[in-house]
């Protein structure tokens, strides 16, 4: 198995219409190489969840919008016929959470990278099959990857939807949310400032929490950092807290991370905050408030002081106007608080007016967005062929 040579990932975008997201022109149509229409999608690849958006080339319409679990369920060995809906060999997302019993679970990605190719192969074979179950279309694919990923983690992605794919382009994440995040409809529009043009994003995932300088052009590696610091990370700590503070409880990873998603903060403490939990059968109130802070505190953090860093690599004619525009996207960005704890750090260091916003209650699916958009502004020596 082997894939074409040309990397479009390295292709400098500044002159291009996926730099610029050509709001006042039509992008150029892919071509089919055979007599298939081209089908696009723009694919955030998560390492908890997914977003797949599709649609065709000749106008703005998705025709498939699905947000799915990065999770591959296999059947126990000796599972009664019936208990898994058909007695499917391959359970995916949802289903598979819900059958946990009955299947042993793969996620096929961590940090942002796949850390497990059959299952990985697997579950965008799930993600293919929605888009085009029929095997219809040529199916060109842009998938986001964590800022600076190297060229090994890129090669897995690029050999692992070989077959499933027909061409493939990848752009890392917070670049894509950027995109995702930009009203076309508002360019050039007075008081509208484009993200495109000098934001810092900051897109915290399961995996990774990746941080860009988008200026108007395809970031570089000394515009990007990607801590392996994210919402796993916070997951984790969280348990070991809980753990510590109220041994033998015996509460289950997904309990950890549903907790942490109804109470997790940052900043100050915000007193006690009681949970109910089973254990043994019986629901018991845990107080998990200082538990819950000092868990998102050390997100926030890592964060904080990548941030320093990426406004010290601005040029100071961009500095001041990139203060204004710091966006917080991913699952991270619903800890509660984390913008307001971020801005006021900020302007603790001497920092001139910063403003630090959320992306808001669309940001799961900004990632897949940018790429739908960049894969219908993507011209076609860009493309990379998948050769089987």
């Amino acid at each position: 198995m082997t894939t074409a040579t040309k990397d479009a990932s390295t292709t400098k975008l500044s002159d291009s219409d996926l730099a610029s997201g050509a709001p006042n022109r039509a992008p150029a149509r892919p071509a089919a190489t055979g007599s298939k229409p081209v089908t696009l999608v723009g694919l955030d690849l998560g390492t908890n969840a997914s977003c797949v958006l599709a649609g065709p080339t000749n106008s703005t319409d998705i025709s498939l919008s699905k947000i799915i679990p990065t999770v591959v369920g296999y059947p126990k060995e000796g599972i009664v016929d019936g208990i898994i809906t058909g007695n499917a060999g391959i359970v995916f997302g949802e289903a598979a959470i819900q059958h946990m019993l009955h299947l042993n679970l793969i996620a096929p990605l961590e940090q942002g990278i796949i850390s497990h190719r059959e299952a990985a192969r697997d579950f965008l074979g799930e993600l293919r099959s929605l888009i085009d179950p029929h095997h219809k279309s040529e199916l060109r694919v842009v998938i986001g990857v964590p800022a600076n990923a190297s060229e090994e983690a890129r090669e897995d992605i690029r050999q692992t939807v070989t077959g499933l794919f027909d061409r493939v382009l990848l752009i890392p994440e917070p670049f894509l949310a950027a995109l995702g995040f930009r009203d076309d409809s508002r360019i050039g529009q007075a008081g509208y400032t484009d993200p495109v043009t000098n934001s810092l994003f900051v897109d915290i995932g399961g995996g990774t929490t990746d941080l860009c300088l988008v200026q108007g052009y395809f970031p570089t590696a000394d515009d990007q950092i990607s801590l392996p610091f994210a919402g796993d990370a916070v997951d984790q700590l969280l348990a070991s807290e809980i753990a510590r503070t109220y041994p033998h409880t015996g509460i289950s990873q997904h309990k950890v991370r549903s907790i942490k998603e109804a109470h997790a903060y940052a900043g100050e403490s915000r007193g006690a905050i009681n949970v109910p939990v089973i254990v043994g059968g019986k629901t018991r109130d845990l107080e998990l408030g200082a538990a819950l802070g000092k868990a998102g505190n050390a997100l926030v953090d890592q964060v904080f002081e990548a941030m320093k860093k990426l406004i010290g690599r601005a040029s100071s004619d961009s500095v001041e106007i990139l203060l204004q525009n710091i966006i917080v996207t991913g699952g991270g960005s619903q800890l509660k608080g984390i913008d307001t704890v971020l801005q006021a750090r900020l302007e603790a260091e001497g920092y001139a007016s910063p403003k630090v916003r959320l992306a808001g209650r669309d940001f799961k699916r900004y990632v897949a967005l940018g790429a739908l958009k960049a894969a219908r502004a993507a011209r076609e020596n860009q493309w990379q062929y998948l050769l089987a």
